[in-house]
């Protein structure tokens, strides 16, 4: 499966842009050749196949598209198991604790997410408190579907892994109800509440090709490192 959609995804070469002032081939739009063993690697191995073994950034087309649904024959194959299982390895290597098929390069409706609690003691407590960040065991949901539960919103901060670098307020609905099966095909049902359901919504929006910076509170969007830049 991965190979055939791989043919299928459509492929664009970098465009290298020249920014505001800037000489060409410097800061950001430069374009950094490939080293010696990059180089070789990929002459060995060809070019790498989806799913990627790190989230792929917004540019990519697959991150703009609406996801396939899968279909019942894949439930249980080894397309979809090698699939959740990048995604459940993209996980524990965070920082992410939700991850979408299409950020692996995969055009299909398969999200994971995760919040261990050594990693939610990392939100300090005042917030945890107030935007009800709880931890919640590993979950995969395949042909997800979500109804609102509590549709009272709240604005917080939010990243995502394919906009690496960058934060921006975001309104989410305060309670999710989301549905559907897992890679055996067993039914999953989970009511989510408070930073769980963002996370929830963050994730559905990857599968409509939808990224947070659509959401956003624009003035809000920060490079997460700025002050660190100043330094």
């Amino acid at each position: 499966m991965a190979a055939v959609l791989y043919r299928l995804l459509p492929f664009r070469a970098p465009v290298q842009c020249r920014s505001c002032g800037a000489e060409p081939g410097s800061g950001w739009a430069a374009l950094r050749p490939r080293s010696y063993w990059q180089t070789l690697r990929r002459r060995l191995r060809g070019p790498a196949r989806p799913p990627f073994s790190e989230p792929i950034q917004v540019g990519a087309p697959v991150l703009r598209a609406a996801a396939a649904a899968v279909s019942r024959d894949q439930l249980g194959g080894p397309e979809l198991r090698a699939l959740v299982s990048a995604l459940c390895a993209g996980l524990r290597a965070g920082p992410c604790v939700g991850l979408s098929a299409p950020q692996l390069g995969l055009p299909l409706r398969v999200f994971a997410a995760s919040l261990p609690p050594e990693r939610c003691r990392r939100y300090p407590a005042p917030l945890r408190r107030a935007l009800r960040i709880e931890p919640f065991p590993l979950r995969v949901l395949v042909n997800p579907e979500m109804r609102v539960l509590d549709a009272r919103t709240v604005t917080a901060p939010e990243g995502c892994a394919s906009v690496r670098g960058f934060s921006a307020c975001v309104p989410r609905h305060w309670a999710v109800h989301v549905t559907g099966v897992d890679e055996n095909g067993d039914p999953v049902s989970w009511e989510a509440t408070g930073w769980a359901a963002r996370i929830v919504q963050h994730e559905m929006d990857h599968l409509d090709g939808v990224l947070y910076i659509d959401r956003m509170d624009s003035r809000t969007f920060a490079n997460t490192a700025w002050s660190q830049l100043l330094d």
